[in-house]
């Protein structure tokens, strides 16, 4: 298979029509469980897109190496040595971050979408188009943890960035669990009305 798209186009559609959470709705757990704040989401969503990138990185670089027997414990390894480099990379230079998320790091080696990205495309693409892809793809988990962190930290403890917006707590309910399905669920709305105008933006330029 050959990818016809450019890279902004890559950018874009991981971003946009193939957001992570509010398109695929993959990896969905972490991503409300980890995204109560914007300092969480953050977290979170950088160290996703480290693995996600090298991942894609690394697959493209030895695909014709892989044999497609072992395809997919190949990717979990691959996976899993990311992860490992950014479990240790966090808990040595951010202890505090590293503590509030505790699991979810070691988790990711069992996120839905990197295996996935892996399968459909780092392993027959380029490896500049599979570095890219992988960056779309992470910025599009990247940017929905923190777009939830912000909307459930403002609504649910009146802050921002731990700063204090408000002077109580809007409505606690929102830094449950159960309340990020909910708010993923608004966020998705909002992510097909951009996604609309960006592609009636596309079509009147072409």
């Amino acid at each position: 298979m050959s990818n016809t798209l450019s890279k902004k186009e890559l950018i874009a559609r991981g971003i946009l029509s193939q957001n992570p959470i509010f398109k695929l709705a993959l990896s969905m757990c972490p991503a409300v469980g980890m995204s109560t704040t914007v300092v969480t989401g953050l977290m979170l969503g950088s160290a996703v897109f480290f693995v996600q990138v090298f991942s894609s990185l690394t697959i493209s670089l030895i695909k014709n190496f892989i044999h497609p027997r072992i395809r997919i414990p190949t990717y979990t390894l691959v996976i899993a040595t990311w992860v490992t480099v950014i479990d240790l990379v966090l808990a040595a230079y951010f202890p505090a971050a590293y503590a509030q998320m505790g699991i979810f790091i070691k988790l990711i080696v069992a996120f839905a979408i990197i295996t996935m990205r892996l399968e459909m495309f780092a392993c027959k693409e380029s490896v500049s188009d599979s570095v890219v892809d992988g960056a779309g793809m992470g910025l599009g988990f990247l940017i929905g943890m923190v777009c939830l962190g912000f909307v459930r930290e403002l609504i649910g403890n009146g802050t921002v960035l731990g700063y204090e917006i408000f002077s109580f707590k809007p409505f606690m309910f929102f830094i449950l669990p159960c309340a990020g399905f909910f708010v993923v669920g608004l966020m998705m709305a909002f992510f097909n009305w951009i996604e609309a105008r960006y592609r009636a933006r596309m079509e009147r330029k072409s």
